[in-house]
């Protein structure tokens, strides 16, 4: 499994992906945004519900995730979370503004600080003539925004576990350079939950 993850800090999660590495990427981004003090929404097309499911895994999510929205079908891209639908018919959804209009479309619909996304191929075949493995990340936030294209090897399952994990790098680093708040109080029991060791 290989993909191109150009600019943003990682959580260095090489090789081979699992259901495991999924959710440590996922508790290393709870982590952040609890340090942070921001909230999280997901919009989800490829990954159809994989991001939200790995954050779950996680006690103590519930501080900062407010919700999801599994946008799979193109046409719930525009209905629900107002991606340009002109955009949709020329480009597709495979495309970066579309992965940034979702994000910005959950981050609104759902009143978190952060809203992320995934839209692109898993695979097998060519969609719109986008190979498998093409797909792009982003998060928007209210100090700006981020987003990755990257061209990711593997079978489907591979794809999509690798997508989980890119989108939550992609918001560490967001949040690492841009981050907001004053940071949790430390005696927290949750805090103590979601803390992340080597």
């Amino acid at each position: 499994m290989t993909s191109d993850r150009s600019g943003a800090e990682a959580v260095l999660i090489e090789g081979v992906h699992d259901v495991e590495d999924c959710t440590r990427a996922a508790a290393a981004l709870l982590q952040t945004a609890v340090d942070r003090g921001v909230t999280l929404a997901i919009a989800e097309s490829l990954t159809g519900g994989q991001v939200s499911s790995s954050l779950v895994e996680v006690p103590g999510a519930s501080r900062v995730l407010v919700g999801a929205v599994v946008a799979y079908a193109t046409r719930i891209k525009a209905q629900v979370l107002g991606v340009d639908a002109a955009r949709l018919e020329r480009t597709g959804p495979v495309d970066r503004e579309v992965a940034l209009q979702m994000a910005r479309g959950v981050r609104r619909l759902l009143g978190a600080d952060l809203g992320l996304a995934t839209t692109g191929v898993a695979g097998p075949g060519v969609v719109d003539g986008h190979p498998a493995g093409t797909v792009h990340v982003a998060v928007v936030g209210p100090w700006g925004e981020g987003h990755r294209e990257l061209h990711l090897t593997g079978d489907r399952s591979q794809v999509r576990r690798a997508t989980v994990i890119d989108v939550c790098e992609l918001a560490i680093g967001f949040c690492a350079k841009k981050g907001v708040g004053h940071g949790p109080d430390r005696s927290s029991p949750m805090i103590n939950q979601l803390q992340i060791t080597d």
